[in-house]
Parts: structure tokens; sequence; C-alpha cells
């Protein structure tokens, strides 16, 4: 008597298979929509950061010209309580 085959035959197998194969994409679209978001996360970081040194750059710009005007200030009035 012939050994008895174990496993699915035919189109169950077949189906099976093909239901691995999607379950194995949408897998690989999940991380890839995963690392998509992470590029796009990093970048508005990076972006965020940029804009926020700008401003701290600017701020700091500001301050040197008042300050660099403080002694003029200071100078003109000493002139004008001398004379």
């Amino acid at each position: 008597m012939p050994k008895r085959k174990r496993g699915i035959k035919g189109d169950a197998a077949s189906r099976r298979e093909a239901i691995r194969k999607r379950e194995r994409r949408v897998v690989e679209t999940e991380e890839e929509a995963a690392d998509c978001q992470l590029w796009h996360n990093m970048a508005r970081t990076e972006e965020r950061k940029k804009q926020k040194n700008q401003v701290i750059a600017d701020c700091q710009t500001w301050h040197n010209v008042g300050r660099r005007e403080e002694p003029k200030k200071q100078k003109n009035k000493e002139i004008d309580d001398w004379q």
C-alpha cells in the first residue's frame, strides 16, 4: 500500500501561498510607510532647528546692534553734559 501524502494539495495550497505573499507585501509596505514617516519627521525636525537657530541669530544680531549704539548714546550724552 502506498504511503499517504501529507499536507495541503491543489487549490488550497496555492490559495495559502497567495495569502502569504499578500501578507508579506502588506508588511513590506507598512515598513516602507514607517520609514517614510520617520524621514519626514526627521526632515521637519531639522527644518524647525534651522528656523530656531535663525531666530536666535537674529536676536543676537539685534542685541549686538543695541550694544554698539549704547556707547554712542552715552558718549553723546557725556558730550552734551560737558557743554
